[in-house]
C-alpha cells in the first residue's frame, strides 16, 4: 500500500512544520497533532498511512499514544516511525517494544527518513 497521508506528532511548532514541509514537497499529505491524545484521535479520524511520533511531549507521551494505536482494532495497521531527541539503546528497546515500527533520532535525516517511507511504500 502506498503511503500518501502521513501523521506528523509533535508538541513543537518548529518541528512539525519542519517534517511537514519536507514531506509536501515530496508529495506526502501531511496532517499534524500536537500531542499524543490528538494523535491518537486523529488516527481514527484521518486513518493515515503513517504516523511519525515523537516521544517528548506534556500529557500522553508518544510511547503512550503509539501502544494505544497499535493495540486498536481501528488502527493497528498503521506503522509508528518514532523520531524523538532519546537517543539511548533502551530508549529505542522501549519504543519498539511499544509497537513502533521504526525509531529515529532528531536531529531527523530528512533523506534517510524519506528512503523509510518510501521502502513501506
Amino acid at each position: 500500500m502506498p503511503i500518501k497521508k502521513i501523521l506528523v506528532v509533535d508538541d513543537s511548532p518548529t518541528e512539525r512544520l519542519a517534517l511537514s514541509e519536507v514531506l509536501v514537497k515530496n508529495g506526502y499529505q501531511v496532517v499534524t497533532a500536537e500531542s499524543g491524545d490528538e494523535a491518537v484521535v486523529k488516527s481514527k479520524s484521518e486513518h493515515p498511512d503513517l504516523i511519525l511520533m515523537d516521544v517528548v511531549m506534556p500529557g500522553t507521551n508518544g510511547y503512550q499514544a503509539t501502544r494505544t494505536i497499535v493495540r486498536d482494532d481501528a488502527t493497528r495497521d498503521i506503522p509508528v516511525i518514532m523520531c524523538t531527541s532519546k537517543g539511548l539503546e533502551t530508549d529505542k528497546i522501549w519504543g519498539m517494544r511499544q509497537g513502533a515500527f521504526d525509531y529515529m533520532v532528531k536531529p531527523i535525516d530528512h533523506t534517510t527518513l524519506l528512503e523509510k517511507i518510501r521502502a513501506l511504500g
